[in-house]
């Protein structure tokens, strides 16, 4: 779904929601995004994630206020900042900038619904806003990245 949000000057902004199901139990599928050593084995963008803040123990786990680079293509270091966790809904918020372009991103894991299937056991519909070009152009990664998340391997 694309829904054209606001104009900010020349740039309109858009928001996307994907869609992805897939055979990995909700709890796996979630330990997969709260753990940032895992991104880059489901998410083939993603080479990296290095933290900057909050210096301590388990900074490696997504929570409120974390912030760092993540490595994009293995070249490209993108700030990013955690805006929200909420380990029991299974769902979290983060900003990600490259110079003046600012991506919002909010994701989650859900249970399936009635109508998926015996096979589902797992669905996300993450939701990207920020100018459209960017959004667009980042959608098919996101896409494959999502379902790699999902499966059970």
């Amino acid at each position: 779904m694309f829904v054209v949000q606001r104009r900010r000057g020349y740039v309109t902004d858009v928001q996307t929601t994907l869609r992805a199901t897939g055979p990995l139990p909700v709890d796996q599928a979630w330990e997969r995004y709260a753990d940032l050593d895992r991104w880059s084995h489901w998410a083939p963008q993603i080479s990296g994630v290095t933290v900057t803040e909050p210096a301590g123990a388990d900074t490696r786990r997504l929570r409120t206020g974390l912030r760092g680079r993540v490595r994009a293509a293995g070249v490209i270091g993108l700030p990013f900042e955690v805006t929200a966790v909420d380990e029991a809904a299974r769902t979290w918020s983060w900003r990600v900038s490259a110079g003046p372009v600012t991506l919002h991103l909010d994701h989650g894991i859900e249970e399936p619904r009635a109508d998926d299937g015996p096979r589902v056991r797992s669905r996300t519909s993450p939701r990207t806003t920020g100018p459209a070009v960017v959004v667009l152009a980042y959608a098919p990664l996101a896409l494959v990245a999502l379902h790699s998340l999902l499966l059970d391997r």
